[in-house]
């Protein structure tokens, strides 16, 4: 698949890049793509959840009437789980949701999604550039230029940009990272992925190995 290259201002070029077959046209695999956003998911999780249960409630632990001749039901202490106020039946505890999965998965993954977003024509590649200020409005107007300003776009670098970065943190729809920090998540999250020439071809070096 090959694509035209554009300008900031929304101009195409008369570059084009061919996208490598092997990682933006392969067979995806639908599974893995779960695994990995699912552990994405997960690893963000603080998992600080708490709940007392019967033995963290603080009462009185005597019997609150006789066993038998009510005519009810029997009840213990006051801490019982079906009063209010009570000790809460197997509530979550703090835990770690973290799992692992292996770079081959992770690759695999990754690979998938792209190509995903290669058939439904939501890559885009652009000319390298540079904010000499992190002003949004300016980050705004490449978008707007581009006719991407009403989609969830996710700009990729080659390297970390400070005035691009904070010119696109204030946009709800507006995600910027790097070729080696690109993950599955972000790929599926995004209406359009922004690459820019010389991210492509770093990506590209390192995943075609």
């Amino acid at each position: 698949m090959e694509l035209v290259v554009h300008k900031i201002n929304g101009e195409a070029t008369d570059k084009k890049v061919k996208l490598n077959d092997s990682i933006f046209g392969i067979e995806p695999n639908d599974h893995v793509i779960y695994l990995d956003a699912k552990q994405h998911m997960a690893n963000r999780r603080q998992g600080t959840h708490d709940t007392k249960e019967r033995s963290d409630i603080i009462g009185s632990r005597k019997k609150i009437k006789r066993q038998k001749g009510t005519g009810t039901a029997r009840f213990g202490d006051i801490k019982n789980p079906i009063f209010r106020g009570g000790g809460r039946v197997f509530g979550p505890h703090p835990r770690d949701y973290r799992f692992k999965l292996n770079k081959k998965t992770k690759r695999l993954a990754r690979i998938s999604a792209l190509t995903y977003k290669a058939k439904e024509e939501g890559i885009m590649v652009i000319e390298d550039f540079k904010l000499d200020d992190p002003k949004t409005k300016n980050y705004l107007q490449i978008l707007e230029s581009l006719k991407v300003d009403n989609q969830k776009t996710l700009l990729v670098l080659n390297e970390s940009d400070n005035n691009v970065y904070l010119s696109a943190r204030n946009l709800q729809n507006a995600s910027v990272t790097n070729a080696d920090s690109l993950n599955t998540y972000e790929i599926l999250k995004a209406n359009k992925i922004l690459f820019v020439e010389s991210s492509l071809k770093a990506f590209e070096e390192k995943y075609s190995q």
